[in-house]
């Protein structure tokens, strides 16, 4: 076993398989369970029967907690075929077979033709070019009703008062903090190329909204439990899905 973790490393997600750690120094230590047990009271004990969707599962850890909290079909999708390596030798180990892996991206969740009642969608908006599209391909295609959604976050984590419009001429409201923000990596931060936006606090909060998720807690500092709702602002055509492409506009 400790051969094939090191087959595979390096490790995002530290789990013990056979008596060996996957990630015994990882820089955020006992990562994600320690993250997982800061929310992990306010979703259902018990998910008996239900479906789950795992969106950039990495090494499985989520997918896991699921199916131990009974979830019946989860399936877990990665970009990176090394985390589904990772996934699956894990679920092996840990006595998880039944959990399906496949290599897939979030910007092809509507070819899966099904929806689920969990979708986990944590750790990934940052790391995408189009995260905005992502969130609306999930509401559109594949979320049924809880979303489980987490983003790296920095900026103000200050909320105020949003105007449903401002004049042309008012530039003033683009420099408060607490104004929703996207920030642009254009390089990389932390090492790490593949971090592309980071938002604050209130834009991840907006962008929730806009793609018709509503916010039921903020589970943890950056962790947001949610339920698809209607996608607002439709009647204007946003977020609308072009009938004959499948893209949205």
């Amino acid at each position: 076993m400790k051969e094939r973790i090191e087959e595979l490393g390096p490790w995002f997600h530290n789990m013990e398989l056979g008596g060996t750690w996957t990630a015994p120094d990882h820089f955020l230590g006992d990562y994600p369970n320690m993250k997982f047990q800061r929310f992990a009271y306010h979703l259902p004990e018990d998910l008996t029967g239900k479906s789950v969707l795992d969106i950039g599962c990495n090494a499985g850890f989520y997918s896991m907690e699921m199916k131990r909290r009974g979830a019946g079909r989860v399936l877990g999708i990665d970009s990176d075929e090394r985390y589904l390596a990772q996934a699956r030798l894990a679920g092996d180990a840990l006595g998880y077979r039944n959990i399906e892996f496949r290599q897939l991206s979030v910007y092809d969740v509507g070819s899966l033709e099904e929806r689920f009642d969990v979708v986990i969608f944590m750790g990934v908006l940052y790391h995408l070019r189009h995260p905005l599209l992502a969130l609306d391909l999930i509401h559109e295609h594949v979320a049924k009703d809880l979303l489980i959604f987490q983003s790296m976050q920095r900026g103000s984590r200050r909320l105020i008062e949003i105007e449903g419009d401002y004049p042309f001429e008012e530039t003033d409201i683009f420099f408060e903090s607490a104004y929703p923000k996207l920030h642009f990596v254009e390089r990389e931060y932390a090492h790490d190329w593949t971090n592309w936006w980071v938002p604050n606090r209130a834009c991840a909060e907006a962008m929730l909204r806009a793609s018709g998720f509503a916010i039921e807690v903020r589970a943890e500092d950056e962790v947001y439990i949610c339920r698809r709702g209607e996608m607002p602002y439709a009647s204007l055509g946003v977020g609308a899905v072009y009938p004959m492409t499948g893209e949205l506009r």
